[in-house]
C-alpha cells in the first residue's frame, strides 16, 4: 500500500493538496498561549499598551502561537492513505515569520506538496510548503518547509 501512496504523493508534487477554513486569532487565545508558555511578553498580553507603543496598532500574537496553529491546518486537510497506521510531525526544514498577526486577525494554512520519499517499507516522508495567510493581508504571517511520515503497517 505504501508504494500506491508514494506513487498517488509523486504525482503530486509541486501542487496544493490542502487549504483550511480560516481561524480567528483573538486576544483570549494569545493571552491561553502566552499563560501556557510563559511568555507574557506586553506586546502580546497588553492591547492599550501595543496600541500606543508598536506600529501593530494592538497586540499580536506569539510568532510560535502563529506556528502551533499548523496542527489543526494539517488536521483539518489531511488525508490518510490505505493502510496509513498514524502519522507523525518529523520537524521543520526552515521557518520564516514575515508578517505579525494581530488579535482579531482570521488566519488559514496552505499546504504545496514539495517533495515525497520512501525511507522503507513502512515509512513515507513528505515536505509541504505550509504558508499560513492573514485574511486580507497580502504577505502571509509565515512560510514553513514542514516534514510529516506517514507510517504504515
Amino acid at each position: 500500500m505504501i508504494d500506491k501512496a508514494f506513487e498517488e504523493q509523486t504525482a503530486k508534487i509541486g501542487t496544493e493538496t490542502g487549504l483550511s477554513d480560516w481561524v480567528t486569532i483573538d486576544q483570549a487565545r494569545i493571552n491561553t498561549f502566552a499563560e501556557v508558555t510563559e511568555d507574557p511578553q506586553w506586546i502580546h498580553i497588553d492591547p492599550e499598551r501595543a496600541a500606543k507603543e508598536t506600529p501593530f496598532g494592538g497586540s499580536i500574537a506569539h510568532g510560535f502561537l502563529t506556528l502551533s496553529m499548523a496542527s489543526k491546518f494539517s488536521i483539518d486537510t489531511a488525508k490518510s492513505f490505505p493502510g496509513q497506521v498514524m502519522g507523525i510531525n518529523y520537524g521543520l526544514n526552515k521557518v520564516r515569520f514575515l508578517n505579525p498577526v494581530c488579535a482579531g486577525d482570521q488566519i488559514r494554512g496552505r499546504f504545496v506538496l514539495k517533495s515525497v520519499t520512501k525511507k522503507s517499507d513502512t515509512q513515507l516522508l513528505s515536505e509541504n510548503t505550509l504558508t499560513i495567510e492573514i485574511k486580507g493581508k497580502d504577505t502571509p504571517a509565515l512560510i514553513a518547509q514542514w516534514l510529516g511520515m506517514a507510517i504504515f503497517e
